[in-house]
């Protein structure tokens, strides 16, 4: 082979090597290969979910309603309530119970009635990105404000037969609303029932007397609560009294006694005259009431003329008020031949100076006095204020407005 048939062979190997080479890097005009196919992908987190209780523009809402905040996809943060000027509310915030997702604005103390809240609420996704939800409500603005009255009174001692008493000023339309925020509870527990003895007063009493020695306490959370007819409850109240020593005595009205019981031990039996054939004493569990070393008993106050047949008026000591309808045990001279052997009185229990004077000390608000063997009829709501122990336990529940 000749040089020059040497230099083509030559320049072909060189032309083919070129051209491997050029296959391999490819052209600087293609796009280089993609290192990240066939790799995953990660989605965006979805955002949090806020939901408030109260929608915005909500009206007539009662103060006590609860503010509620749910969140889904994501964790709350923030929530304020604020006024209509903006001022912020102090409050708190919980879970509420068994619901992780939803929690509880309760503010420090209560909203007002007819006024303007704003809710806002806060709650982040797993990004944390925020999202914010806001809602403006108005309070209802009552026709009326009640405030019940309450007896016994804040930390007094009464005796086993004194009810709970709550008066209001006037009927109540919505009782079962009302009766559900009074709660009673005492150190030593009772089977205590509400009963509507009339349309504006409701008593609460256990099936039998109270323990004694015994703390009782009221809580008549009201305010917020719709009483019904435009009647709101103007603000909450809590009272709380003692059961002294269990004080029931017997007046047997055939036998003409008043047996006296301490803690169920008799103390003292006196000689006594109960009320005449023509004005008998009721028959029952009385209550004592209040008591007056001295009194002027009337028969006008209950619509006997004084100077009518059996009309009187005439001063008398150490009375003991044991219903509303004139019946006291109180001190009578002039009927202590009688007493043990005759029922002479106007329907009251009648006892020597000495022995009334005795009971008088004895006896406190509360105290149980029970009358049998009367030949007149038993007490009723024609007697005045607490005849609650004359009213069968069954019926007495029966006056529930949550029975």
């Amino acid at each position: 082979m000749g040089p020059q048939q040497a230099r083509r062979i030559a320049a072909l190997l060189i032309a083919a090597l070129l051209a491997v080479l050029a296959a391999c890097s490819g052209s600087s005009s293609e796009a280089a290969p993609d290192d990240t196919a066939g790799s995953p992908t990660t989605a965006p987190a979805a955002p949090a979910v806020v939901t408030l209780s109260l929608a915005d523009g909500a009206a007539d809402v009662p103060p006590t309603t609860p503010l509620e905040v749910t969140v889904t996809g994501g964790e709350l943060g923030d929530v304020t309530v604020a006024d209509a000027t903006g001022a912020e509310l102090a409050g708190s915030l919980e879970p509420r119970a068994g619901d992780p997702s939803t929690a509880v604005w309760t503010p420090e103390g209560e909203l007002d009635y007819g006024t303007s809240y704003t809710v806002t609420a806060t709650a982040a996704n797993a990004a944390a990105d925020e999202r914010t939800a806001t809602s403006t409500f108005t309070t209802v603005t009552p026709e009326t404000l009640s405030t019940p009255g309450i007896g016994p009174l804040d930390g007094t001692t009464v005796g086993v037969g004194m009810p709970i008493r709550v008066f209001f000023d006037e009927p109540v339309a919505d009782q079962a609303a009302v009766e559900s925020h009074l709660l009673v509870t005492s150190s030593t527990p009772t089977d205590g029932v509400w009963n509507w003895v009339r349309d504006d007063e409701v008593h609460f009493r256990p099936s039998t007397y109270w323990p004694a020695d015994t703390q009782v306490t009221l809580e008549a959370d009201l305010y917020g609560v719709d009483f019904g007819e435009g009647v709101w409850g103007e603000k909450d109240r809590t009272i709380s009294f003692s059961v002294g020593e269990q004080h029931v005595s017997v007046a047997d009205a055939a036998a003409h006694t008043l047996s006296v019981y301490d803690s169920g031990q008799l103390v003292q039996t006196f000689p006594m005259s109960a009320g005449s054939t023509e004005n008998p004493t009721h028959n029952g569990p009385h209550v004592v009431l209040e008591k007056f070393a001295d009194i002027t008993m009337d028969s006008s106050t209950f619509g006997l003329a004084v100077d009518a047949p059996g009309g009187y008026r005439t001063d008398v000591e150490y009375a003991t008020r044991i219903s509303n309808n004139g019946e006291f045990v109180h001190a009578a001279p002039w009927s202590v031949a009688d007493q043990g052997s005759r029922n002479v009185s106007h329907g009251c229990l009648n006892l020597s100076t000495e022995n009334a004077k005795w009971f008088y000390d004895f006896a406190r608000p509360g105290d149980v006095v029970e009358v049998v063997n009367s030949i007149g009829g038993t007490l009723t709501a024609a007697d005045g204020d607490i005849y609650d122990w004359a009213i069968p336990w069954e019926q007495w529940t029966a006056g529930s407005a949550l029975s």
